[in-house]
């Protein structure tokens, strides 16, 4: 994950110093858990027996609901990040978006490297249409942004793309 030296209070919980409610810190997992869930199937073609990032998603959203500790998350993000490793493209990349997604529940600011993870799987996925395909699922992850929390992460997107993701640009 790649911050910049400047880290938004907004995105650091309350607890260490923030300003982000536990609401909205459940509201950007429980989004970024429907982003990498959304490209999972390009990981789990290539393999099918590999649960670790389907896991890393369930955990993610059992996190939201309370009903695991944000350690359990973090570990099956671990697990979800060890999946990736010995793949390339799209599929690799999905696994990342799931572990990602899986470590909001640590540091809220994972959220753009779930979501960014998540374009790069369609990007990697199709080809010579790797641009507007890209662009096409930035589109798609922001109308599904809920409204309390659009304006944090399309201000996060604005402010971190261009250090490390460059995806979006939709």
């Amino acid at each position: 994950m790649i911050l910049s030296k400047d880290r938004d209070p907004r995105l650091i919980t309350i607890r260490r110093g923030g300003t982000l409610t536990d609401d909205d810190h459940r509201l950007l997992a429980a989004w970024v858990a429907d982003c990498a869930e959304r490209v999972l199937p390009l990981f789990e073609h290539q393999r099918p027996d590999d649960g670790r990032p389907r896991r890393a998603i369930e955990l993610a959203r059992a996190w939201t609901r309370g009903a695991v500790r944000m350690t359990d998350a973090r570990t099956a993000a671990g697990h979800a990040n060890g999946a990736a490793r010995d793949l390339r493209g799209a599929p690799r990349f999905a696994a990342y978006a799931a572990a990602q997604a899986a470590n909001v529940a640590h540091v809220a600011e994972h959220e753009l490297g779930a979501a960014a993870y998540a374009i790069k799987v369609v990007r990697a996925a199709a080809g010579d249409a790797r641009d507007d395909a890209g662009r096409a699922e930035c589109r798609w992850q922001r109308e599904r942004l809920p409204a309390a929390i659009r304006d944090l992460v399309l201000d996060d997107q604005r402010r971190r793309n261009a250090l490390c993701w460059f995806v979006f640009d939709c």
